[in-house]
């Protein structure tokens, strides 16, 4: 790798989580296929002469916009805004296309082509533009080249699912890929990288293309929102898009089981011989958990004691996933360094030795 200032570095892998323009996913050769903009957006945060006869969006043939300060309180259910402070504004831009960084010019313009006025904007703190470009990897790895985040899919910034996408990716790479250079397990783990996470961004890519076309304002699209506004007020349908949505509804295909198998495992409050603690923070130093809530002392895992904490423990509260609800209270449970479950079964262990060898490596010599 050769850096700005003239050194190089040479490692034994390299993961490019350097955004949608990523220099790293074009020098591996890795295609990025997608569509275009078809609207495009600046956000900013600045300051107004003059306050606007009304605040709040709106929505016109140009697209969606916003009015609001960025301090705000909650009364009775409105909300009430100061008489001073900073604003944020959201416009749409008339023209699809600039690759430059967006100027306070540009969003006087586009203030003026919305609202008739600019409303004295000046001072601003930060200016940014979006689009709804969604374009995904073909592959999250190519040899000893991996990425993550933006640089393996950039979408529209609806629900607020680009940042809890690209953190999971880097939690689901991170443990895999220490592992493998320490050697502990094949490289062939790493190709559960992109298992795993291009269909995980594949559906993130999908849903926010859909709410980009739910917001156009003709009278057909105006009908299929209404009538995914009344699908939403039920509880089904809305508990389903807010798992999809926040990423807690995620499951990885590991095979056929308990419905735990392949989903992110609650934060239970357990109780020990050593005290009460949280399941999320045995997970604080990367280390998969093997978590007995049979008989204590039932389980067996001394070959892999070095690499997997063996945690007998109560729990006695209630069994529910994002997007499932209520399940069968298990016994016993594999859970990886991400926190998800890669295995469910009870104190006779069935697959429990293949399960800790496909993820943590061959068991140590006797």
């Amino acid at each position: 790798i050769e850096l700005s200032d003239g050194r190089s570095l040479r490692a034994q892998y390299l993961v490019g989580c350097d955004g949608g323009r990523s220099l790293v996913r074009k020098a591996a050769g890795i295609d990025f296929p997608g569509s275009d903009p078809t609207t495009s957006n600046l956000i900013a945060e600045a300051e107004l002469a003059v306050t606007p006869p009304a605040w709040g969006t709106r929505r016109d043939a140009i697209g969606i916009h916003g009015l609001g300060r960025v301090e705000y309180e909650i009364r009775d259910g409105q909300i009430v805004y100061p008489d001073e402070g900073p604003v944020r504004v959201l416009v749409t831009e008339r023209q699809v296309g600039a690759t430059a960084e967006p100027t306070l010019r540009d969003l006087s313009e586009a203030l003026i082509a919305v609202y008739g006025t600019d409303y004295g904007i000046h001072s601003p703190t930060s200016i940014s533009r979006f689009t709804d470009a969604a374009r995904q990897a073909a592959a999250y790895r190519k040899g000893r080249v991996l990425i993550a985040g933006d640089a393996a899919h950039v979408h529209p910034p609806d629900g607020g699912q680009g940042l809890q996408t690209g953190v999971q990716d880097a939690v689901n790479l991170g443990w895999k890929l220490a592992q493998v250079v320490k050697g502990t397990s094949p490289e062939s783990l790493l190709d559960t990288y992109h298992a795993e996470r291009h269909p995980v961004g594949a559906r993130v890519l999908r849903n926010t293309m859909a709410s980009v076309a739910l917001r156009r304002e003709d009278e057909r699209t105006r009908a299929l929102r209404d009538t995914m506004s009344e699908l939403l007020g039920m509880d089904e349908p809305r508990q389903k898009f807010a798992a999809m949505m926040s990423g807690l509804g995620t499951h990885y295909d590991l095979g056929e089981g308990h419905p735990l198998l392949g989903r992110r495992m609650p934060d239970l409050d357990l109780s020990t011989a050593n005290g009460p603690l949280r399941l999320f923070s045995l997970l604080h130093k990367a280390r998969p958990v093997l978590l007995n809530l049979g008989e204590p002392g039932a389980l067996d895992i001394t070959p892999w004691a070095d690499r997997v904490q063996l945690v007998d423990a109560d729990y006695t509260g209630p069994w529910e996933l994002p997007a499932l609800g209520p399940v069968a209270a298990p016994t016993a449970m594999l859970v990886r360094p991400d926190g998800y479950v890669a295995w469910v079964g009870d104190l006779t262990q069935p697959g429990l030795a293949d399960a800790l060898t496909i993820w943590f490596g061959s068991p140590a010599a006797g």
